[in-house]
């Protein structure tokens, strides 16, 4: 007796159901992305019982011809691929040929098209068992509507694994928002037992964009979020970076879409975080909806069943791609882009009594130019050097070369702020109605010792003294720290560290790039590397286990910025200790100079760990407050 079978065709397709369908949001996925494939601008989406017990998605697209219906539900069939090198520049969203397959055998399914505007069509009927598909007239307009009933009603041993209505219904709606949010030039229309859940609107104006992102993650994130646009070699990321103070305490508002495409991938996830790494507490999760657009032929789709990973030809240029993208948009965010899109908010809000930040429009950072990101990865320090205000305080601050080996020395002048030119100088708020009021205004009082209580043209500005400073010294000592240079120091006995062949290899290939971090690590045998020199300002922390981790990370994403990161980190500690405390008397002019600073410093909307630095309490909310003019 033979040992060796081939599988029918029921038990085959059954199988594959097991990669492509594991819930009712898995059939609704492969659904309306073969809808958005044949070009449909409109999706209607009903759902009884969380999906378990009717899907039904019907389109505007282009439609399927009565010959080719049969083949729609036959397994490895599909009008997206026809030789293998089709699978190099992958478009579409679908290519395998499976999905219709293995949903019609574990479901009730049937399918009804029509390719034309009269209302003839043709239906397609399968349940889930291996037969021949009959066709029959049927009604319909041009495009398609596929129902499934009674998912996996014959295989009993899976439908006991899913969950209940209300958890099924939840992981189904986050992947109609998944995909509502991938192309904002479609209608999507979702009920959910009868009942309207969602209905949004087609747009491509960026107002009708920040409109449905809104809708779909929330105004909170519209309200924190930076729109940003970048360029460079052929590689293009746009879309929302939320602010860091927007912080989540899990990864649940981070959309990433690459070429239209939803994916959740490790490179992606690594490039973010280290563009947040400066910004954030530990454990706490940046939120985002991003999207890169590169040539098709230089990322490969078709690496795992559900299409969720992608792997990209170049992954370093990539993933140094969207952290220094992320990394300048966030950097380059100040007080007045904050308050001027507040203020958007609030006119459009008066105008159309709505969400202000499901409507607003906040101004695109635009790329910079290919050659200022070349070889950079830090970003000079924008003081107003040798600047009168009104206040008659003088910033005299100007990027110092300075070693390492200075910096605890020189963090007494660091550590106090600027003394005004005039310390008698009178101080004056000017008119209300002064184009000249800078965005955080001029300082009125101290509360506390801890807060700077300040007037600007909105109303009242809040800043917490330390956090600001704290973040001002912290980015004033990293660019002074950049400008002298990493010094080094050999040690007197190299250290020798075990590691396997592959990261031996891997320090052997990536040595310059140790060597311009200020680490000169040499092989000396299959698996032993000695570290002759190492950073002065690193002499005290566990070298062998940094270089350990920046190995791995040279493996896995072809680039590391554990060695930068750790000098932040020791800078960030330094800072904190050197900025000045609560219960701390300061003059006028001494806090309108801290103002000041915040609004030429990168990053000082947060201090080191993510926390705000300053709010904004307007006029109409405290109006409000008080029940005036009620």
């Amino acid at each position: 007796m033979r040992k060796i079978k081939l599988l029918s065709p029921r038990l085959a397709n059954q199988i594959a159901a097991g990669e492509v369908v594991e819930r009712p949001s898995s059939v609704i996925k492969e659904l309306l992305e073969n809808s958005l494939d044949a070009g449909a601008t409109r999706l209607e989406i009903d759902v009884e019982e969380g999906g378990i017990k009717l899907m039904r998605v019907r389109d505007n697209g282009g439609g399927i011809d009565k010959d080719d219906l049969p083949l729609a539900l036959s397994r490895h069939a599909t009008s997206k691929i026809y030789e293998l090198d089709d699978l190099e520049a992958v478009a579409t969203l679908g290519f395998r040929g499976e999905a219709l397959a293995s949903i019609s055998s574990v479901a009730r399914l049937a399918l009804i098209s029509s390719t034309n505007e009269e209302s003839a069509g043709w239906q397609v009927v399968a349940e889930g068992r291996d037969m021949e598909t009959q066709l029959s007239p049927a009604p319909h307009p041009r495009g398609t509507t596929v129902e499934v009933r009674d998912l996996f009603f014959n295989t009993p041993a899976r439908r006991k694994f899913l969950r209940t209505d209300k958890t099924e219904y939840t992981h189904l709606e986050d992947v109609v928002k998944r995909l509502a949010l991938s192309r904002f030039d479609v209608a999507f229309n979702l009920r959910h037992n009868g009942r309207a859940i969602y209905s949004w609107r087609a747009g491509d104006s960026q107002l009708e964009q920040e409109r449905r992102v809104a809708q779909v993650c929330g105004p909170a994130f519209m309200e924190n979020a930076v729109h940003i646009e970048m360029e460079r070699s052929g590689l293009r990321l746009w879309g929302w970076v939320a602010q860091p103070t927007f912080s989540r305490s899990q990864a649940d508002l981070q959309h990433f879409y690459v070429n239209g495409r939803a994916i959740r991938d490790k490179l992606v996830s690594h490039a973010v975080r280290q563009a947040y790494q400066d910004v954030l507490y530990h454990g706490r999760h940046p939120a985002f909806v991003l999207y890169l657009e590169l040539d098709p032929s230089t990322v490969d789709v078709n690496v795992h069943p559900t299409k969720h990973e992608v792997r990209f030809r170049d992954n370093r240029s990539v993933h140094d791609f969207i952290y220094s993208s992320l990394h300048h948009a966030l950097a380059r965010v100040r007080p007045e882009d904050t308050l001027a899109k507040r203020e958007l908010g609030e006119g459009a809000d008066e105008a159309a009594g709505v969400n202000p930040f499901a409507l607003s429009s906040a101004k695109p950072i635009q790329g910079i130019a290919a050659g200022e990101f070349k070889g950079q990865e830090s970003i000079g320090f924008r003081a107003a050097a040798n600047v009168n205000y009104s206040s008659g305080y003088q910033s005299n601050y100007q990027p110092a070369a300075i070693s390492p080996g200075a910096v605890r020395e020189q963090m007494a002048s660091y550590g106090e702020l600027h003394r005004p030119a005039n310390p008698t100088a009178t101080y004056a708020m000017p008119d209300s109605g002064s184009e000249d009021i800078p965005p955080l205004g001029y300082a009125i009082a101290q509360l506390k010792g801890i807060y700077i209580l300040a007037e600007n043209a909105q109303g009242l500005i809040v800043v917490d003294m330390h956090a600001a400073h704290e973040r001002i010294t912290y980015e004033r000592m990293k660019e002074s720290f950049a400008c002298g240079g990493i010094q080094t120091q050999p040690l007197l006995v190299p250290e020798s560290i075990a590691v396997s062949q592959k990261e031996a290899d891997c320090a052997e290939n990536f040595y310059d790039i140790f060597k311009s971090l200020g680490f000169e690590l040499q092989r000396a045998g299959p698996e032993t590397l000695l570290i002759r020199q190492l950073p002065v300002i690193l002499n005290r922390a566990k070298v062998e286990q940094l270089v350990r981790d920046v190995l791995s990370d040279l493996i896995e994403h072809g680039s590391s910025e554990r060695i930068q990161h750790h000098i932040n980190e020791i800078l960030g500690t330094m800072a904190c200790h050197g900025s000045v405390r609560a219960n701390r008397k300061l003059t006028i002019p001494e806090m309108n100079a801290l103002l000041r600073d915040m609004e030429a410093t990168e990053r000082s909307g947060q201090c080191n760990h993510g926390r705000p630095t300053w709010l904004l309490q307007s006029l109409d909310e405290l109006d409000k407050m008080f029940m005036r003019g009620q």
